[in-house]
């Protein structure tokens, strides 16, 4: 999730452990405790893709945070005690603080490493990474917590609870969306053991769903509000690795993506994008991976991510794809090339 999500429920998390010792320093010092995992972005590891896959890693890991919430709190213990506070609740409020960052990324589409040095990435993708409904709760109880000191504890905690039920629901709203498409796929006759679901920016009613099929992958739609079960899919080009060897980072791209990446050629550029990540022609991560010399043989170098994030979605025909208008594509465009199994 963005840092200002991380930060806010790391200080409800602390108000609503400190109880009546809640004060402005304790929201704070967990808010700080809430983005402290996401430093990693400083750390290099050698080229763009490595240090995409390896964000969320060593920082991230349970197996890495609950032994420092351990030495942190003894180290707090030892040389700076805080009054009232005894050793096992400090423990308490730095372990939770730090565990629920990576608790919430699991939520998303990223991937987080959550058994780091076991490999594994994981993710339920049932949030996008901002979702203001989510947030809002955990900004609006810190607010009250600095004005109504004696109420934090509670402010806090009916926000956690709220927030928490937000992210149970986003499952219950992705559950649905699954059945719903894996009974589309059964009558159009589209493989279904390659697909992924996640929803679309900001909200958790209409979702993108993408579907792998050799050389071909289908973009689909749903929203919450559609009228008809239907689900209806544009089939795009998805394109191939060519070359007889496969590169160590597109093996760990590959790994970190579940295969989920499309391979495309741009002049002398061969770009390998993450399928999952962004919006349809607005894909969040893509790499340069290959470039043609001067006998138009393919030489495979250090990737290089190139495009990035750019703006160009059509917010009017989203807002009415997510109101179940079903005659808008995936796309934002004419439904005209979408399947169909209707009658």
């Amino acid at each position: 999730m963005d840092s200002i999500t991380q930060a806010a429920l790391g200080a409800a998390v602390a108000g609503a452990i400190a109880g009546k010792r809640c004060n402005g320093k304790v929201l704070l010092a967990g808010a700080l405790l809430g983005t402290l995992p996401d430093l990693d972005v400083v750390i290099s590891y050698g080229d763009d893709v490595s240090n995409m896959i390896k964000h969320r890693g060593f920082s991230h890991s349970l197996l890495t945070l609950l032994p420092f919430s351990l030495l942190l709190s003894w180290l707090i213990n030892r040389f700076k005690p805080l009054a009232g506070w005894s050793f096992t609740r400090l423990w308490l409020l730095i372990a939770t603080v730090l565990i629920t960052h990576p608790l919430l990324d699991y939520f998303t589409s990223y991937g987080t490493q959550l058994t780091w040095p076991i490999p594994g990435y994981y993710s339920l993708s049932s949030i996008f990474i901002i979702d203001p409904l989510y947030t809002l709760p955990l900004l609006v109880a810190i607010g009250f917590s600095l004005v109504k000191r004696r109420q934090a504890a509670r402010f806090c905690s009916i926000a956690l609870i709220v927030s928490t039920a937000y992210l149970g629901w986003s499952l219950v709203a992705k559950q649905i969306i699954e059945q719903r498409t894996l009974d589309s796929l059964t009558a159009l006759g589209i493989p279904q053991d390659k697909l992924f679901i996640t929803p679309t920016p900001l909200n958790t009613i209409l979702w993108r769903i993408v579907v792998l099929d050799g050389d071909t992958y289908w973009e689909g739609s749903a929203s919450l509000l559609d009228k008809k079960r239907e689900v209806r899919f544009i089939p795009q080009e998805r394109g191939h690795w060519p070359l007889a060897e496969t590169p160590e980072r597109l093996k760990d791209f590959q790994a970190f993506t579940h295969g989920f990446l499309s391979y495309r050629v741009e002049g002398n550029k061969l770009i390998v994008s993450d399928l999952r990540l962004g919006m349809p022609g607005n894909l969040a991560f893509q790499f340069q991976f290959a470039e043609r010399d001067n006998d138009h043989q393919w030489v495979v170098h250090t990737p290089e991510r190139v495009g990035g994030i750019r703006v160009q979605t059509d917010l009017n025909k989203m807002i009415d794809r997510l109101a179940g208008n079903q005659n808008i594509d995936p796309l934002l465009g004419n439904c005209r090339l979408c399947t169909s199994h209707s009658p």
